[in-house]
């Protein structure tokens, strides 16, 4: 009998470890960050989105084997307001502030294919 309720023991206790893992999982997906690596192809930008609290910073990197054009953006309804902006380049960086609590876009897109590697991190 003491084997069974030391079993048991173990299995509740095991049980809320891996409650306690998808909860800590689940608490650090929800820190807004993003990877992209991909083959941008012409036509077909990528985006990468993600709501932020007036205030909140994302450091930014990218590079690309080709020519890309960049922007970050948010909308307001059907009007499209660009934070930044850049067009040809082959990779660019920088620290992200929001002005206003919002979902804003990182994306890019090329007019021939590039393979793109970009990290959006708090």
């Amino acid at each position: 009998m003491l084997a069974y309720e030391t079993m048991q023991r173990l299995i509740a206790g095991l049980a809320a470890l891996g409650a306690s893992c998808l909860l800590h999982a689940a608490a650090s997906t929800s820190s807004s960050s993003s990877a992209v690596s991909t083959t941008l192809e012409p036509g077909k930008p990528v985006e990468s989105c993600m709501g932020l609290a007036a205030g909140d910073k994302r450091r930014w990197y990218w590079k690309a084997d080709g020519p890309v054009d960049f922007d970050i953006h948010f909308a307001d309804g059907d009007k499209v307001t660009y934070a930044l902006r850049r067009d040809r380049m082959r990779g660019d960086g920088g620290t992200f502030v929001a002005r206003t609590a919002r979902e804003y876009c990182w994306k890019w897109s090329a007019t021939r294919p590039a393979r793109l590697d970009a990290k959006i991190e708090p």
